[in-house]
């Protein structure tokens, strides 16, 4: 077993679970980011009116050929 093998795969393995911590927290800024985009988005759809018809038309579907 070579000693030096083993002290040379610390540090690369405290670098991989850095970049993972690092990776994590910029994907949940990502999110954070596409939820107040979508949020924004939602509000800006503007609000519709009733329609103002007839009380006689849109109450029923012709389903006959």
């Amino acid at each position: 077993m070579d000693l030096f093998s083993i002290g040379s795969t610390a540090p690369s393995i405290a670098s991989a679970d850095m970049a993972s911590t690092v990776g994590i927290a910029v994907l949940k800024k990502v999110m954070d980011i596409q939820a107040q985009s979508a949020a924004q988005l939602i509000q800006a759809i503007p609000q519709t009116m009733p329609a103002n018809n007839p009380p006689n038309l849109g109450q029923g579907v012709d389903t006959f050929v």
